[in-house]
């Protein structure tokens, strides 16, 4: 990740671990590699190591927004799950629900991040972004969600890359 610029674009410290991030269809994102916003428009499963107990944040964002050279938005939020007990991300709390990728046309790729903290105690909030709205999605930093929740390093992490494809303006024609 550091040889990407996430780190420090997103994060300071490597994350602990790998998460395996599984689209529909078998599609597996591997550190770096490249895949289309048609391949990852639905939510994917994601794991990682889990201690018994452990609550977990599961966050993903897109430092790209609205191009790598002109990252004016950063970041971008494209899914936020607290309250994630073991990898049961279906019964944490959503927050953002999952929206896909969707970088402009002629703006080149963009890296997508997943990044898992472990939670030192519950967290309490009842903000909800719905997968039709731009509200609260823009200019999100990771640092403040960090430091916020007392969220420490992420203890797993994996990213890929996409840029513009077909699939993108039905995606934006999502949001209200």
């Amino acid at each position: 990740m550091d040889t990407a610029g996430i780190i420090p674009d997103v994060i300071d410290a490597k994350p602990g671990a790998i998460a395996m991030v599984v689209y529909p269809a078998n599609v597996e994102v591997e550190l770096g590699k490249e895949l289309t916003p048609t391949q990852v428009k639905d939510k994917p499963e994601v794991s990682w190591e889990t201690d018994e107990g452990a609550l977990y944040t599961l966050l993903m964002v897109d430092p790209d927004a609205p191009s790598r050279q002109d990252p004016t938005y950063r970041e971008a939020l494209h899914w936020l799950v607290i309250n994630i007990p073991g990898k049961g991300i279906s019964k944490g709390q959503t927050v953002a629900e999952y929206i896909g990728s969707g970088p402009p046309d002629g703006s080149g790729l963009h890296r997508y991040v997943f990044l898992v903290f472990k939670q030192e105690k519950n967290i309490s909030t009842d903000e909800f972004i719905s997968k039709t709205s731009l509200e609260g999605r823009l200019n999100v930093k990771t640092r403040d969600y960090i430091t916020k929740y007392k969220l420490g390093n992420p203890v797993a992490g994996n990213y890929y890359e996409a840029k513009y494809d077909e699939f993108v303006p039905t995606l934006m024609a999502q949001f209200k």
